[in-house]
């Protein structure tokens, strides 16, 4: 055999071979049978075929021997169909790769290397005798998803050549098939010249990973149908519209159209007779409300079945609208992955997926980067989500070489291009769904995607047209941008017309701004973080036309794995052996890989609630409480305003209040206030009011009183001013060993209520975040001149800067131990090796009435010329430490960007609960603004520190961990971190943003914690 037999591997066309046109994925009640299940499968370690190849088939097997029906499969493996074979193996079948951007082969396109895993796969199954009589017209071979290029035969014909992993492909087989035993072979190959079009920072994970379907088509079905439904506001619910679009041969009609709901049931004779329909009363659809109408299109021979959605989408200036109202798109970005199945299709676990969307708030989907399976989108409708739909395609790796030879601009790769569109918008037309067709992602741009685009706008003038890299927008109707920071995003907000946008020059940028704003990714939600989305949220109830954003993104992309030792952890790039990789870049997701939802998503559920809450407290007056019903569509009637009073945590009243203005529930977009009743404050202690906004009753995604977000207002009295020893003068004399429960060795504390305890030691390091590991856009500098633009001034790393500075390592010189009335002091010099810059500490031990008191004042020298990780003390304590209860903020961590989903409350958690388990360990566990804090022993109560605020009125924040920061900051995973010889508390003056610059903005710089002096007030005593 030559090359020329494998030729398809480098074509860098569409596919070939008996393709069917693309069409709607129906429900369909023709005959159909399934070829999911256990097929005969073995890997070739290089395409048969290929020059390179050399002897990768048996002795005597020919490059196609494998199609010949008389071929001897007993000696395979099997394996299931869908799957990854990389997946669940063992390795036996090779591993995952992730990159995000890099291609793991050469870039030299249409090529790709020699060494190419090619999986072979055959199935024999039964087709029915009466599949082959008059009445079926004919046969067809589905595909719905195979990574990446795959050949076709049946009964040994070779029938085709697919492409587009994520995309659908029919074949015709009906001149192959026969009544009874026949025999399916595919043959896969890992890479391919369409490997180039699937860039999409994601694993690659090759084989049949969709459902594969033979079809019987009738003779006098109906091939495709497409119901365009429109409405508009008119008397009662609205007006609807059914435009149809019927594709059959004439022997199909009369086909008959049927919505019983709607009194729909009209019978054309003819394809000249189809004609839209107009209808009154007509509910509307909206991810809020998804109203579905059933549907069906019948002919003798085949009826389809459909749920129409009526909502009618236009960009009116710069605004986006779905029936007539502006939407403000609270998304995220959704790859299909699962830590066991990969891509592979569940549609339970996919319904659960978009339920905790909707419990999180989430109210819209851009599928990254390629249609996802089409059952997805089934729910969406009926769940309820606005969905931009992404075409199969992104070439990302080009861009390091300047987009040389890019795909997007080369015409050899034209008709590829627009056959995945054409794929993309034929098979899910029919969703109301769907109100925006997305070109695809980091593809550079080019004449091919203008031809997208062109081809889109011709097929369907009913949604708009996206694509991010369209920086001018030459052929988009949108204005998307990713990753724009605050003072660039504000700038387009209000259509600065002195700015000239990214990538555009006067004209263009006077052109983009005519056009509704989208934020295709932002946030960039990897590991700790992400910081300062209400920042965004400010904006866009600032300025209409900035339409909100989508999160990057939904969820961790890790594979569960285990170590030798059969441990188990969500494996990342690099984990495999790859050759190249982007190590944990696959984990930024707002759910962890197991379906934990994050602290980030908590605090993202809150800043997006469609119910926002305000409280005030008018001088001598009842609290009130404003409520706007930010809702598209639907008013407030499913929500119950529920209030409590709290005295230092303890519950001392509640009620609830309807989310009602003066003429019944607010309608969507409509505001009040309430007044509420009078609430007095203790005498003493704290006294909190919190108002959640939570469901009425039970929906299909959240039982009743699910909560929808809440607000706090502070009651609390006039504190009274607590008396806080000040530093004394040293007297003459010995070190006291004990000061009520501490124990002291020359100054040194060893034991406190009974237990070893070493510390307080300076802690300046934090286990990086990866988004102090990311390079970002940088840090902002005042008066920057990148600053306006958005970009950040150009820097490295802030694990990079920390380390520079020696901040992991500090060491420590007593300086002075001498004692006080009742007390000791000790002052300490903390510095790393090679640095002139120290950090002064001060301890103040008292005992004052009877009580232990603590001041640390913690100064830095002059000099410093970065920002730090943290302000704090460590404390090393027994490993039997499991727990701490708090009255502060909680119950999840909370840094300064990161506030908005905690609430002043007593909160309790074990040491494990306090932490969260990120891919990557790194910076976590952080409760801010804590009144006091008791730590367990063994699950029960042991030592109780009670903090005071500042000067300032700040109060510190503590974390609890069986590891140090450096430990922490040392392992790559969860598994790699040392046995745990204690357990460790920081108490922390203050702690830096998170910001999200794994891949955006840096910390903002009113969340940069600069050197500064810091003094933390603590009273110590047995629990």
């Amino acid at each position: 055999m030559t090359t020329a037999d494998v030729s398809y591997l480098t074509d860098q066309g569409p596919g070939s071979g008996r393709r069917v046109p693309a069409r709607s994925w129906l429900h369909s009640d023709a005959p159909a049978l399934s070829l999911n299940g256990d097929w005969r499968f073995r890997l070739l370690p290089a395409a048969p075929g290929t020059a390179g190849a050399g002897s990768v088939l048996p002795s005597g097997e020919t490059v196609e021997g494998v199609a010949a029906e008389s071929y001897d499969d007993a000696a395979w493996d099997t394996l299931p169909v869908p799957s990854h074979w990389v997946m669940g193996q063992d390795g036996k079948y090779g591993r995952p790769i992730y990159t995000n951007v890099q291609y793991p082969f050469p870039i030299d396109p249409p090529h790709v290397p020699d060494a190419n895993p090619t999986g072979d796969f055959r199935r024999r199954f039964d087709v029915p005798a009466q599949w082959f009589e008059s009445t079926t017209a004919a046969l067809t071979l589905r595909f719905d998803g195979v990574e990446s290029r795959y050949k076709v035969w049946v009964n040994g014909q070779e029938i085709g050549v697919g492409s587009g992993s994520r995309l659908a492909q029919e074949f015709d087989v009906s001149d192959a098939l026969r009544a009874g035993s026949n025999l399916l072979v595919v043959r896969v190959h890992q890479w391919s010249a369409a490997s180039y079009l699937e860039d999409q920072d994601q694993w690659w994970l090759p084989g049949i990973f969709r459902d594969v379907t033979l079809q019987a088509r009738p003779a006098g079905g109906i091939t495709d149908a497409w119901l365009r439904t429109g409405w508009s506001a008119r008397s009662g619910a609205g007006t609807g519209t059914i435009d149809p679009e019927i594709t059959a041969d004439a022997t199909a009609f009369p086909v008959t159209l049927s919505v019983p709901e709607l009194g729909v049931n009209v019978t054309w004779k003819s394809a000249e007779e189809v004609a839209p329909l107009a209808l009154e009363n007509v509910e509307p659809w909206s991810a809020e409300v998804p109203r579905l109408y059933e549907a069906s299109v019948s002919s003798a021979a085949e009826s389809i079945s459909v749920r129409l959605g009526f909502r009618t989408v236009r960009i009116v200036g710069d605004q986006f609208l779905v029936n007539g109202r502006r939407v403000v798109f609270h998304g995220v970005n959704r790859h299909e992955t699962h830590p066991d199945r990969g891509r592979v299709f569940d549609e339970a676990g996919a319904r659960e997926d978009l339920a905790l969307m909707k419990r999180f708030n989430v109210n819209a989907i851009r599928t990254s980067h390629y249609p996802p399976h089409p059952r997805l989108l089934d729910l969406a409708d009926e769940m309820g989500f606005w969905v931009i739909l992404e075409c199969d395609l992104e070439t990302h790796g080009f861009e390091a070489g300047g987009w040389v030879e890019n795909p997007s601009d080369v015409p050899a790769w034209r008709d590829a291009l627009v056959d995945r569109m054409e794929r993309t918008v034929e098979r899910d037309k029919n969703h109301p769904s769907i109100v925006m067709w997305s070109l695809g992602n980091e593809s550079g741009t080019g004449s091919n995607l203008a031809a997208m685009a062109a081809w889109a706008h011709a097929r369907d003038s009913s949604r708009p047209v996206h694509y991010e890299g369209d920086y001018t927008g030459a052929y988009t109707d949108v204005y998307s941008r990713m990753y724009s920071s605050i003072p660039e995003t504000d700038s387009i907000g209000r259509n600065d017309s002195h700015a000239l946008l990214l990538g555009c020059d006067s004209a263009e940028s006077a052109r983009q701004r005519t056009k509704p704003f989208i934020l295709c990714e932002y946030v960039h939600a990897m590991g700790n973080g992400p910081g300062a989305m209400d920042q965004y949220e400010a904006l866009v109830d600032k300025y209409p036309r900035l339409h909100g954003g989508f999160v990057w993104e939904w969820r961790d992309h890790g594979i569960r794995t285990r170590t030798a030792e059969g441990m188990e952890f969500f494996a990342y790039g690099g984990d495999f052996g790859e050759v190249v990789h982007d190590s944990n870049f696959v984990m930024d997701g707002m759910v962890l890989s197991d379906s934990t939802p994050t602290p980030g998503l908590y605090e993202f559920k809150q800043i997006v609630s469609p119910i926002r809450l305000g409280l005030s407290l008018p001088a001598g007056g009842k609290p009130t409480l404003a409520v706007a019903n930010l809702r598209h569509t639907a008013d407030a009637s499913d929500v119950v305003l529920r209030w409590r009073v709290e005295h230092d945590g303890a519950v001392a009243a509640s009620g609830e209040v309807a989310a009602e203005g003066s003429d019944g529930p607010l309608r969507a977009g409509e505001s009040a206030t309430i007044a509420l009743p009078a609430m007095p404050a203790a005498p003493l202690g704290e006294t909190w009011l919190t108002v959640e906004a939570v469901l009425r009753d039970a929906t299909g995604w959240a039982p009743a009183g699910h909560p929808l977000g809440a607000v706090q207002l502070d009651l609390s009295a006039p504190a009274v001013p607590t008396r806080s020893p000040r530093p004394a003068t040293p007297l003459d004399g010995a070190l006291p060993v004990s000061l009520g429960p501490a124990t002291f060795d020359a100054g040194t504390l060893v034991s406190l209520a009974g237990q070893p305890v070493s510390g307080p030691r300076l802690e300046l390091w934090r286990a990086p975040t990866d988004n102090d590991r990311g390079a970002g856009f940088g840090a902002y500098g005042p008066g920057d001149p990148w600053l306006n633009s958005g970009r950040g001034v150009p820097a490295p790393s802030s694990e990079a800067v920390w380390k520079q500075a020696g901040l992991d390592r500090l060491t420590r010189r007593v300086e002075d131990v001498a004692a006080l009335p009742d007390g000791i002091r000790v002052r300490t010099r903390y510095a790393a090796a090679d640095s002139t810059h120290s950090v002064a500490v001060e301890e103040n031990w008292q005992l004052d009435g009877g009580e232990l008191c603590l001041r640390i004042d913690i100064t830095p020298s002059a000099g410093w010329n970065l920002v730090w990780p943290r302000i704090g003390v460590r404390w090393d304590l027994p490993t039997d430490v499991d727990g701490a209860a708090w009255f502060g903020a909680g119950p999840r961590e909370s840094y300064p960007d990161s506030m908005h989903a905690t609430v002043v409350a007593r909160h309790a958690a074990s040491l494990e609960e306090l932490n969260v388990p990120y891919a990557r360990p790194q910076e976590t566990g952080h409760r801010s603004d804590v009144r006091w804090l008791e730590l367990d022993r063994a699950g029960a109560p042991w030592l109780r520190i009670d903090a005071e605020p500042d000067a300032a009125g700040r109060r510190p924040g503590f974390s609890l961990a069986r590891h140090t920061a450096q430990e922490i900051a040392a392992a790559g995973h969860p598994h790699e971190l040392p046995t745990p010889s204690h357990s460790y508390l920081y108490v922390d003056a203050a702690q830096h943003g998170l910001g999200s610059r794994a891949c955006g903005p840096d910390v903002w710089p009113d969340f940069a914690l600069r050197p500064e002096a810091r003094t933390l007030k603590l009273r110590i005593s047995p629990a």
